[in-house]
């Protein structure tokens, strides 16, 4: 991950933070539900990008023999832990709100209108500068939480300006409930786009039938067999499949596997593992066993 994206994120935690001390004595104070569920929501925004800044100093580390293909998946855990959190959230929002509805309190809508609009301005801030790294799973999770309670912020100042010309503190948990639908439709998208890839099925987008024709045209190339799309993180999908040619020079077998690799590249797959296999194996087993025995004993002499 580009250091840009560290320095966003540690910005949108320092931000996040300040933002929830405001909101949870202001939310005490005005005894205001939808205060003190935006700030909920804000605990769970801190929460997320400690997280996602932790995984993205962690998705820097360049591959090795533990994880031959770098540490992605990292991100992708962070990110469906976020979504996780996101959901339960909502659900306490909803209990709380249920209580409100059948015993409304009293509420300060003056310090809860002045205290939402300072987390709305907090919020507005940390949306743009997370508003840049939408390719990456673990940024997107972050800025989910972030939008969410942007939005989220924007409905208590409504519900604060209703109590404050109409009385009606009912609008209070009203809000707090909106702020939940908002809070687990983001948090239902993150973990549904994290299991996709954990589940390694095909990337959205990418067909392996469409994929097998488009090899399959290649001349020289007779079978293409046990293919498999997947993604090894957000956004880097990834192809293997064996391909059957008539037997033919090493040198003529790469020029045709180099070319496969080509228009994956088009299609965006960039890692990929081609088997190129003798088509007259299948129809004849001792012709390129014999051939291969050949060949050992050429090198043992």
């Amino acid at each position: 991950m580009e250091a840009s994206s560290i320095k966003r994120l540690l910005w949108s935690l320092t931000v996040t933070l300040l933002i929830l001390i405001g909101e949870v004595i202001g939310g005490i104070i005005s005894n205001s539900l939808a205060l003190l569920s935006d700030a909920g929501h804000v605990l769970t925004d801190a929460f997320a990008l400690g997280l996602s800044l932790t995984a993205a100093l962690i998705m820097r580390r360049p591959s090795d023999y533990r994880a031959t293909y770098g540490y992605q998946r990292i991100g992708l855990l962070a990110a469906l832990i976020n979504g996780v959190s996101l959901v339960v959230i909502a659900v306490f929002i909803f209990i709380e709100a249920y209580k409100r509805f059948l015993a409304p309190p009293e509420i300060n809508s003056s310090l809860m209108l002045i205290v939402a609009s300072a987390g709305l301005a907090g919020n507005l801030i940390m949306t743009s500068i997370l508003s840049r790294g939408h390719k990456d799973l673990n940024i997107k999770s972050a800025w989910l939480h972030v939008l969410g309670d942007t939005i989220s912020s924007a409905g208590v100042i409504i519900a604060g300006i209703t109590i404050k010309f109409t009385g009606w503190v009912l609008v209070d948990p009203i809000a707090s409930g909106f702020v939940g639908i908002i809070v687990i439709v983001g948090g239902t998208r993150v973990i549904k786009e994290a299991f996709w890839i954990f589940l390694e099925l095909s990337p959205i987008g990418f067909h392996p039938e469409e994929i097998s024709t488009l090899i399959s045209e290649i001349p020289g190339i007779t079978c293409v067999h046990d293919v498999h799309v997947w993604s090894i993180g957000h956004g880097i999908p990834a192809f293997s499949a064996h391909v059957q040619i008539p037997d033919r020079k090493i040198s003529e077998a790469d020029s045709i596997r180099k070319e496969i690799e080509h228009r994956l590249l088009h299609l965006g797959i960039k890692h990929s593992v081609i088997q190129i296999e003798c088509a007259e194996c299948g129809g004849n087993e001792l012709y390129c066993r014999i051939r291969s025995d050949d060949r050992h004993a050429g090198h043992s002499h």
